[in-house]
This record gives C-alpha cells, sequence and structure tokens, in this order.
C-alpha cells in the first residue's frame, strides 16, 4: 500500500479526494465557533466550505474554539493538519471522501478566556456560533428558565472579565465591543433545541444583566440571536472510522465520518451580516419552528425511544437496535401512533414521510452511531424531546401509552445493569441521582416519577403514570422483550386508544 498522506495545506495537491480548490492562505476570520465537534465540522464548516469552494463568503473563515479541557486535544489534532478535516460520507451503498478547510485556527483553551474574549471582540468577527450540548445553556429543565443560582454561572457574575463559561466570555467580549463603538455580533446557537436562539439569548441576556443591566439592555436591543434547526448524524470517531481515511489515502488523526444526509434550517436575523447559506443547501425560513418541531420530535425524540432500551438489551449501536423486530416495531408504532400527530408538515414534507426517512437513516449499517452515546445526557434528552410531546397528548386528551414505555425502559436503564447481568457505566451528569431513584422504583415506580426537576406536574397526570407503573412493574417482572410484545399487541392497543 502506497504511504498515507498527513493532511497540510502543502500536501494537499497529493490528494486524490476532492479538497480546497481556493486559496486557504488568503481567508479571513468572520466567525468563532465555539465547540469543534465532529457535528460542526461535517455540519456548519461544510456549509462554508461549499461557497469557499464556489469562490464565495472568503471573509467568513472559522476560527475554532473551547472552554473545557478536553477541547485541547480536538485543538492540538486540528493545528497539527492546518485545521483541515477529512469527512467521509457513509451511504448505505456507498462510501466517500473530501477534504474541508473552511476553518483557519483554534484558539487555545485557557483559564479566563482571554484569548476567546479578545479575538470575539474584534469587529471582523461577526457571528459566533457555537455546538455545546442540550444541556450547556444554564437552563432549568422543567421550566427552561435561567438558572442564576449555577456555580458556573455565579462565578462568572462575580468575575465578569475572567469568566469560566461560553456565555460568560460572550458577554466579556461584547461588553469591550460596545465600549469601543462596535456593533454586537450574532450569536447562533446550532445545538438541538427548540428555539435554541432564544434560549441562547436568555442565557446571555440574564447573564449579563447579572453584573451589568445597561449592557444586557444593549445586547437584547442591539444583537441578534437566530434560531436555527441542524441536522445531520456525524458518530464518535474510533479505531474503525479513522482506518476509512486509508481507503483514500489519507492520514487524519481528526477524521471525521457522516451520513448521506444534511439539513439546516436558520432565522434570517442578523445583526451584522451573513454567509449565503442558501446557495449550497442550508433554508432560511420564518418558521424555524415547524422545521425544528418534526425534527426534535420525531429524530430526536425517536433516538430516546429506542436507546434506552437497546442499552438494556445490550445492544451496540442504532443500527442493531433498528434491526431488532421488537425495537424497530416498537418506534414504528410510537411514532406514528403518539408523536408524529403532534408535528405539523412543512414545505415538502409530511410528518408520516419525515418518520419513514428517519427509519431508513436510523437503520444504516455503515453509521457506527453507538446506543450509548444516544443515551447519554437523558435528563437533559427527555426532558427536552420527550415530556413535551408527553404534555401535548395529555392536554389533547390523547393515549400516551407508547411514550410512558419510553420512560419506563429509561428508568429501567438507569437502575445501571442490562438484562444480562453486564453493568451500565454512568452516562449522565445526574447519574447518581437517577440511579439511585431508578433502583427505588423497582418496587415503587412513582418514586422514579417524583423526580420533581424531571417531571414537575407529570407526576399528578394519572394517564400517563397509570401507564407508567404499569409498563415499568412488566419490564422487570417479564424482561424487555415481552414488553415489547404487549404494547405491539394490536388488542393491547386498541383497549388504551390512540
Amino acid at each position: 500500500m502506497d504511504e498515507l498522506i498527513s493532511l497540510s495545506d502543502a500536501t494537499l495537491d497529493q490528494l486524490a479526494i476532492d479538497h480546497p480548490r481556493y486559496n486557504r492562505s488568503a481567508l479571513k476570520p468572520g466567525i468563532v465557533h465555539i465547540g469543534v465537534g465532529n457535528f460542526h465540522r461535517a455540519h456548519q464548516a461544510w456549509y462554508l466550505h461549499r461557497l469557499m469552494q464556489a469562490g464565495q463568503a472568503l471573509d467568513w473563515a472559522i476560527i475554532g474554539a473551547g472552554v473545557r479541557p478536553y477541547d485541547a486535544a480536538m485543538r492540538e489534532k486540528l493545528l497539527s493538519q492546518d485545521c483541515l478535516t477529512t469527512l467521509v460520507e457513509l451511504d448505505a451503498k456507498n462510501i466517500s471522501a473530501e477534504v474541508v478547510g473552511s476553518m483557519i485556527d483554534y484558539l487555545p483553551i485557557e483559564d479566563g478566556n482571554a484569548t476567546l474574549i479578545a479575538r470575539m471582540t474584534d469587529p471582523a468577527i461577526r457571528i459566533v456560533s457555537m455546538t455545546v450540548t442540550e444541556s450547556g445553556y444554564y437552563t432549568d429543565p422543567v421550566t427552561k428558565g435561567f438558572d442564576a443560582e449555577h456555580p458556573d454561572i455565579v462565578h462568572d457574575a462575580a468575575h465578569p472579565d475572567h469568566p469560566r463559561t461560553v456565555f460568560g466570555a460572550i458577554v466579556a467580549a461584547l461588553r469591550l465591543r460596545r465600549a469601543a463603538g462596535h456593533a454586537p455580533f450574532t450569536g447562533l446557537s446550532c445545538d438541538n433545541l427548540q428555539g435554541n436562539g432564544e434560549i441562547l439569548r436568555q442565557t446571555v441576556v440574564c447573564l449579563a444583566r447579572l453584573s451589568d443591566p445597561d449592557l444586557a439592555a444593549w445586547i437584547d436591543t442591539k444583537g441578534a440571536f437566530p434560531n436555527s434547526m441542524v441536522d445531520c448524524i456525524a458518530p464518535a470517531t474510533g479505531p474503525k472510522e479513522l482506518a476509512l481515511g486509508a481507503q483514500f489515502g489519507v492520514k487524519d488523526p481528526a477524521l471525521v465520518t457522516h451520513e448521506a444526509f444534511r439539513q439546516w434550517v436558520i432565522e434570517d436575523a442578523f445583526c451584522a451580516g451573513r454567509p449565503d447559506w442558501d446557495q449550497v443547501g442550508a433554508t432560511f425560513s420564518d418558521d424555524v419552528h415547524a422545521y425544528e418541531t418534526m425534527k426534535i420530535r420525531i429524530l430526536n425524540a425517536g433516538h430516546q425511544v429506542i436507546a434506552n432500551v437497546g442499552e438494556i438489551l445490550g445492544l451496540e449501536t442504532i443500527s442493531e437496535c433498528m434491526a431488532h423486530p421488537g425495537i424497530n416495531a416498537f418506534f414504528g408504532r410510537v411514532q406514528r401512533t403518539e408523536i408524529a400527530k403532534t408535528v405539523a408538515p412543512v414545505p415538502g414534507r409530511s410528518p408520516s414521510e419525515y418518520v419513514t426517512l428517519i427509519e431508513n437513516r436510523f437503520a444504516n449499517p455503515r453509521i457506527v452511531d453507538t446506543t450509548r452515546r444516544v443515551a447519554f445526557d437523558g435528563s437533559a434528552r427527555h426532558t427536552g424531546f420527550v415530556l413535551p410531546i408527553l404534555r401535548d397528548r395529555l392536554a389533547a386528551g390523547r393515549s400516551v401509552d407508547g411514550l410512558a414505555l419510553v420512560e419506563a425502559f429509561w428508568a429501567r436503564m438507569c437502575e445501571g445493569t442490562r438484562e444480562d447481568g453486564s453493568v451500565i457505566e454512568a452516562n449522565d451528569p445526574m447519574w447518581n441521582t437517577l440511579s439511585s431513584a431508578a433502583k427505588a422504583a423497582r418496587t415503587n415506580p412513582m418514586t422514579w416519577l417524583d423526580q420533581d426537576r424531571i417531571y414537575g406536574d407529570l407526576k399528578d397526570a394519572k394517564p400517563f403514570t397509570d401507564a407508567f407503573c404499569y409498563w415499568l412493574a412488566h419490564i422487570w417482572t417479564h424482561g424487555c422483550q415481552a414488553t415489547l410484545s404487549m404494547y405491539l399487541d394490536e388488542a393491547h392497543s386498541e383497549a388504551l386508544g390512540s
């Protein structure tokens, strides 16, 4: 085999796969992106790269950034290869690869975030975007209000010039921009949160208000925080994924695999300009909410439908879950009888068509998306994705039987053992609390629902609590397979209604 080519600007012309045709040395920064994981590089960075390939947006290059110690490892990898990334697209029938080059630097990870603040203060930076996970916005999981009591927030309010959080750094940079007479940048959340722009605005403005109310008012009035909906499955990179680079003659320790699907819907509400992402497939819309509702409820909640039971049964990937007849049928029934009925169509796609699309995407065996990754942070994902659907169904007087079973499988998983007796390692920031409640719920199911931080007043919704308690008891007595069969039994379903 020929020697693999290590990525760098100097070796691009040696590659046999598509790569930047633009002069990367002439690119100018316009975006700081915080949280440079696989998803960002397969999604937002790719859209910008496609524009650059067409000779556009050459003054919108991305500066990578992070605020957590673990970001330093990714920074080291990317800087060693001039911030280039190999993307390997895993279609069910074909594999292809390309190298994207829209990122040109990665800031150091440091206490107090001085370099990050300085870069965001530069008026050339017109957008600060982020992927910091659904649980990273310091909101109460039930009320969705700002959590002013979190220790990180208390620290940043007391030390606004030496912040610990992404949002403290943003507030510090906006304070300096205002003092220098510069306009604010646009804050663009790319996380899977309904109303992510509104949530980002809430966090930034509320944090600013704790130390400088006048600055908070300026940000709220002059700044912009467009809502957006993002979608592309980009699994974690392991040895198997890294080995794919060899098929294309590339050595890339930061290689990213992704599915052959992307979607980005953005509210066109920017205060300092933006790239023309719509020219390469993104959608600008005044109704991002409709798109994000469809995606978050059918895809993101759908992940939780299958991941918890898959973890209990020891299925390692999402495609393995979809290959399991019982889980596959469970997914389809919950989606079509409960979840999709709370979703409105969007231009060109009905909820039913979207369910079918997601079934096919989840079943792609080339996408090695681990069940553990999808089940991670259930305390944020169930409260953010599943419970709002459940509340809507209850408000409409409709059955929540399937959704109650989804919650019962989560409670069973959090007990910490699989049906084969193996241990499920901690997989949630609240794992100790969840595990304790799950163990107690084995004999008293309501103990699980008494977690007010998660369920709030849902513990008083009898149609839900009755179904949940029934299913959790059934799981512990008869196991997951028999419980799935019971749920899928037509007579049982008809008795409960839809």
